[in-house]
């Protein structure tokens, strides 16, 4: 319920946009918007432009005055992705923002006030990029008034039963398939595999299971080669 800057870390995959959006619907700020971001994606001389918005005329292509996501998710919440990928440049930005709680659209000299709840993530540990001078010390402590991090699949096996149930259930909806069900035996493969992709990696191998199994009943054949041969030796051991 406070508005506290949070930075969620952990590895690819492991569902650090959901952690975000959860935290967002159980805040005071969960009737507005939550806007999310992979900073990481989008080149240096737009990201400005995406985040602050832009002025008609301000660049190439810049046919209309466009405000950035940090207006657009005014009163929310804004997830700004893999935050450990930007620039020097951006990070100066970035903590202007967050201190004066106003931004300025690209070729504007005017300032408007924000009023955006911050959640950041990343892979990286950005107190070794602190030390290594490849990210802002004051931009991090702005950001990183409470850390969350989220252990790897392989490191939480618990997990995996009742997510897949969950996925399977979402799925069941999606692709139409009431009677869709994991066979005993492919439970046994997916514990024992250690998800580099974690549970991004989790779902994608259960929806391609699914689209393959014809009645709805998954079995091992209809699991990706790579994960049944990754658990081979397990079970002849």
């Amino acid at each position: 319920r406070f508005d506290t800057s949070i930075l969620v870390t952990g590895e690819s995959g492991v569902g650090k946009e959901v952690l975000a959006h959860f935290i967002h619907e159980k805040s005071n700020r969960s009737a507005k918007p939550f806007i999310a971001i992979n900073c990481g994606s989008i080149p240096e001389t737009l990201l400005e432009s995406e985040l602050f918005g832009h002025k008609a005329g301000s660049f190439t292509g810049a046919t209309r005055d466009r405000p950035g996501l940090f207006e657009e998710a005014q009163e929310g919440t804004i997830f700004l992705d893999e935050i450990g990928d930007i620039s020097p440049d951006m990070q100066v930005k970035l903590l202007r923002v967050l201190q004066e709680k106003e931004i300025r659209r690209v070729g504007e000299n005017k300032t408007r006030s924000v009023d955006v709840r911050v959640i950041a993530a990343t892979h990286q540990n950005l107190e070794e990029e602190v030390k290594k001078h490849r990210f802002r010390e004051d931009l991090f402590y702005r950001l990183c008034v409470v850390e969350i991090h989220i252990p790897p699949l392989r490191e939480r096996p618990e997990d995996i039963l009742p997510l897949a149930r969950f996925i399977i259930q979402r799925l069941s909806k999606k692709l139409k398939l009431p009677d869709l069900v994991l066979d005993s035996r492919v439970v046994d493969y997916l514990l024992t595999y250690p998800w580099p992709g974690n549970v991004r990696e989790l779902r994608n191998t259960i929806e391609y299971a699914s689209v393959l199994c014809p009645g709805g009943w998954i079995e091992k054949a209809h699991l990706p080669p790579k994960i049944i041969h990754s658990n081979t030796s397990s079970f002849q051991s």
